[in-house]
């Protein structure tokens, strides 16, 4: 059987992305399915991003590799500094699983949070706004969550972890509106559990209605799709994947 080429709709062909939180979970899985379909990928996190970028080299992508802290304005800077950038997925996030209540250092807690969950999406966001705008415009994917709708999908879910993921969701209706007349589409998605390793101490599968929680390539697919051509008439959305766990 001939293989059948990708669609020019979903191909990122000639395509360079921005991936972050790219070392691990949606991040990694997002990358891994970007390649696949052609792009050329800067891979971005504050871990070792070696493993990544050798299983991308191996499915025949370019990539390069920037390792740093997206809460330094300088590096941040950086990753917009270089050639055009047609696509980000910004996938970095921290999830703390201590009760909020018991937690002695819940004042610092909340605010890297805030820092990392909050600030540091609308600083990413408009720089690569202001980056794909001058080059013709692009597509910026951030990732919100089920918690940020719901309030969590359980009652351990912590509070900061909802409010900052309820912010990235109003961060991306704002952003939407100032970027969408520069020709940069502005998206997100809403995951429901999904089985990385921020969450691999969760037991709540069995409670979901399709049973269990999702997987990272589950949401790297919805996210590659925001990054292409297939979503040119969609900005200011947040895509709802998980399973079943939220309708509404």
């Amino acid at each position: 059987m001939p293989t059948r080429p990708i669609p020019p709709g979903i191909s990122m062909d000639g395509k360079r992305v921005l991936v972050t939180g790219a070392a691990s979970g949606i991040g990694r899985a997002t990358a891994m399915v970007l390649a696949d379909l052609g792009a050329a990928l800067v891979l971005c996190d504050l871990a070792a991003l070696d493993a990544t970028r050798d299983e991308v080299q191996a499915r025949g992508a370019v990539c390069s590799v920037a390792q740093g802290d997206l809460t330094d304005q300088a590096f941040m800077a950086s990753l917009f500094a270089g050639d055009r950038l047609h696509a980000m997925a910004h996938c970095a996030g921290i999830l703390m699983g201590r009760p909020w209540h018991e937690d002695a250092g819940w004042y610092d807690r909340f605010h890297r949070m805030m820092d990392v969950n909050v600030r540091v999406p609308l600083e990413i966001a408009h720089a690569a706004t202001e980056h794909m705008a001058a080059h013709g415009g692009g597509h910026i994917v951030l990732v919100g969550s089920v918690a940020g709708k719901t309030g969590g999908t359980s009652l351990s879910t912590p509070p900061d972890y909802s409010a900052s993921k309820g912010a990235v969701h109003a961060l991306v209706k704002w952003m939407s509106r100032n970027a969408v007349g520069r020709g940069v589409m502005v998206n997100a998605v809403a995951p429901g559990p999904v089985q990385t390793a921020m969450t691999r101490n969760s037991n709540m599968g069995p409670t979901l209605p399709l049973g269990r929680m999702g997987s990272a390539e589950e949401l790297a697919w919805p996210i590659a799709f925001l990054c292409s051509a297939g979503a040119s008439y969609m900005s200011g959305a947040i895509l709802d994947v998980n399973g079943g766990a939220f309708v509404g």
